[in-house]
């Protein structure tokens, strides 16, 4: 499907734009738009301008609040507990992340957790606030069911993404951002505006066969009637059991720290069938390098790490070895130059946030 590059600065304005229309604040909406630009920029199209309707949705539904109302539940030197009381999940995740940097660079290690709180965008904006502060940064978050336990086909745990970031002398920081699902929502939402199939081994249905129509996906999803592999896919051969057991790992960190919600808990709907809050719960943890060793010597090592391994033998027919970071980092020096690639089923959703909001001034993009 043929797409329009849109400049960065424009969409991120947009986003703004909406959010503020939506009645977020404009400090809190600032936030929101800069998590979702940076998705985009760094090539993580399921999670940038392609999930605003998403938010939208949610705070129309009256699912989520606009107003970020963060209560301190229990705090100490080096760990706080947070609950986020159903605001905008980005800002939630900001304020903690920078709570824990705080805390770190006094007493080395910050930790927070987080309960009652909505989706925050891309998991590896967070850990990436730590590394341009010389520290390491850790955040996990579970999610709606989506997920099937090895050996199961009922989605029971959140695609639970896993992200780690740490300092370089390399232009960009090391940052591992991933579910620990083979995919997740966001990119079959993608497919689907790109009128795509998703490959067969992605999701499952009830009776455990591949469903590869994005839209027959979501629906699933929504039902319970499909559910993604976890990490290395169906069975324990391929290692199916150990994306899992980390999917149950950030579960665990996501509730078991802060007495958050949990699995079916997570599916925004009430006993009664209702829509409600979806009661996330992320976990946080800041370190400080120069509590350990010398700034300057952990990102010497943590850069030859990376070096050796972009450094070593190739398979036949591959030009390059990558490490986390370095794709997203080149994806964003092109982005800067060419904009944005959106297609025109995404078009049409901004087209309507844009009218049903009233917002003037972009007619000439969408």
């Amino acid at each position: 499907m043929e797409k329009q590059f849109i400049p960065v600065e424009v969409l991120q304005r947009f986003m703004f734009d909406v959010f503020t229309a939506l009645g977020v604040p404009a400090d809190d909406a600032a936030i929101c738009a800069d998590v979702l630009i940076t998705a985009d920029l760094r090539g993580i199209e399921s999670h940038g301008i392609g999930r605003l309707k998403y938010y939208y949705d949610r705070i129309t539904a009256g699912v989520q609040k606009t107003i970020t109302e963060v209560q301190v539940v229990r705090e100490t030197e080096t760990t706080a507990v947070l609950d986020g009381g159903h605001g905008m999940g980005h800002v939630i995740a900001y304020r903690a992340m920078r709570t824990a940097i705080e805390k770190a660079r006094r007493y080395g290690l910050g930790a927070v957790a987080v309960r009652n709180s909505t989706h925050f965008g891309i998991a590896g904006y967070y850990p990436l606030m730590a590394a341009k502060e010389g520290m390491m940064g850790f955040t996990v978050t579970n999610a709606r069911p989506a997920i099937a336990p090895t050996f199961g086909t009922e989605p029971m745990l959140g695609t639970n993404p896993i992200a780690f970031a740490a300092p370089t002398d390399l232009p960009y920081p090391f940052c591992f951002d991933a579910a620990t699902s083979i995919t997740q929502r966001g990119k079959i939402e993608v497919l689907e505006r790109e009128e795509a199939p998703a490959p067969a081994g992605w999701v499952i249905d009830a009776e455990g066969e591949p469903v590869t129509d994005p839209t027959t996906i979501l629906r699933g999803l929504d039902t319970g009637d499909a559910a993604f592999l976890p990490l290395g896919g169906a069975g324990e051969l391929m290692g199916g059991h150990k994306g899992y057991g980390l999917a149950v790992m950030v579960e665990i960190l996501s509730a078991a720290l802060q007495e958050g919600a949990f699995l079916k808990d997570l599916l925004g709907k009430a006993p009664d069938g209702s829509r409600r809050p979806y009661m996330l719960g992320h976990f946080f943890l800041a370190i400080h390098i120069e509590h350990f060793i010398p700034l300057e010597v952990s990102r010497r090592i943590t850069t030859q790490i990376l070096l050796d391994l972009q450094r070593s033998r190739k398979a036949p027919g591959c030009e390059r070895i990558y490490v986390a970071g370095e794709k997203e980092y080149e994806m964003e020096q092109e982005r800067r130059r060419t904009g944005i690639p959106v297609n025109e089923n995404l078009k049409r959703e901004l087209q309507f946030m844009r009218d049903a909001l009233g917002i003037a001034g972009y007619e000439a993009y969408f």
